[in-house]
C-alpha cells in the first residue's frame, strides 16, 4: 500500500521548507466502514489496523505527529514539546521536524504558515470550534502578525450538504453580521432535525470571514466536499460510523 498516491498536497505558495499533506480515505489497510486509510483510533476501528496505517503514513513524515484528542474547543498544543497537552483542537510548531496534525471527517482542517517559513499551525474547525474561535487561538499562539500569514482550507462538508439549525446561524451572525452571506435557506429538511428553520452553511466561507477579520488575505484551498465525494473522503454526516483523515504540516 502507498497512501502517498492518494494524498493531497496543498496548492499554496508556502515557503519551500513548509511541508503539508492531506490524506484521503484511500491507500490503507482497513475494511468497511473504515476502508481503507483510517487514522482515527477513537472511532471503533481495529487498533492494529489504525497502527499499521499510521506506520504507513510515518514513512512520509520526518517524525511522529502530535496526535490530538480533539474536543471541538480552542486549546492549542505545541508540537515542539513532547509533553505538550494533547487535549486540543489545534497545534503549532517552530522546530524543524515537529509535525502538527488534525483529524477530520466533515469538519474543516485549516493550515497556517508565515511567509518566511518560521512557524506552522493546524486547526480543527468544525462549526463549534470555528464559532468559539479556534482559528483566532491558533493565530495568537503562532505569535506572528496575521498580515504575514497564509492559510489553506482542506476538505470539509460542502454548503449544499451541511444543513444546520437556526441556532447555529444565530451564533455566527451574532458575532459578525457578514456571516449571514454564508447561509442559505435549506430545501433539504433532513429527517431527525426537529422543528424550526434550517439553513445550508458554507463552512469554508465562514472560515474565510474569520481569517479576513484577523488580517489574513492569502487564503487557498476549499474546493473539496467530504460528503459528496464518497469514494475519496470519510464523512461523519453521511455515514455515521466512519474513519478519520489527517491534515499535516511541518517545517522541513
Amino acid at each position: 500500500m502507498n497512501p502517498l498516491e492518494h494524498c493531497i498536497t496543498p496548492d499554496w505558495p508556502a515557503p519551500a521548507q513548509v511541508k503539508a499533506l492531506q490524506t484521503t480515505r484511500q491507500g490503507g489497510l482497513g475494511i468497511a466502514p473504515y476502508d481503507s486509510f483510517n487514522l482515527g483510533s477513537h472511532v471503533g476501528d481495529s487498533p492494529l489496523v489504525v497502527a499499521r496505517n499510521r506506520m504507513l503514513l510515518n514513512t512520509l513524515l520526518p517524525g511522529e505527529p502530535v496526535w490530538l484528542e480533539q474536543v471541538h474547543g480552542t486549546a492549542v498544543a505545541d508540537a515542539d514539546h513532547a509533553d505538550c497537552v494533547i487535549r486540543a483542537d489545534a497545534c503549532i510548531a517552530r522546530q524543524r521536524g515537529s509535525v502538527c496534525v488534525v483529524m477530520t471527517a466533515d469538519c474543516l482542517p485549516v493550515l497556517l504558515c508565515d511567509k518566511q517559513g518560521t512557524v506552522v499551525g493546524a486547526a480543527h474547525a468544525g462549526w463549534k470550534g470555528l464559532a468559539a474561535g479556534v482559528i483566532e487561538a491558533t493565530v495568537q499562539a503562532m505569535n506572528i502578525d496575521p498580515k504575514n500569514l497564509m492559510a489553506w482550507l482542506g476538505p470539509a462538508i460542502g454548503r449544499d450538504a451541511f444543513e444546520v439549525g437556526e441556532e447555529v446561524r444565530a451564533v455566527f451572525v451574532g458575532n459578525d453580521p457578514q456571516a449571514a452571506s454564508a447561509f442559505t435557506p435549506s430545501p433539504l429538511r433532513g429527517e431527525g432535525w426537529g422543528e424550526g428553520e434550517k439553513w445550508l452553511a458554507d463552512i469554508h466561507a465562514l472560515a474565510r470571514l474569520r481569517l479576513n477579520a484577523l488580517g489574513i488575505a492569502q487564503i487557498y484551498g476549499g474546493g473539496c466536499c467530504t460528503y459528496r465525494e464518497r469514494e475519496k473522503f470519510f464523512s461523519y454526516r453521511r455515514d455515521g460510523v466512519t474513519g478519520r483523515m489527517g491534515t499535516f504540516i511541518w517545517l522541513e
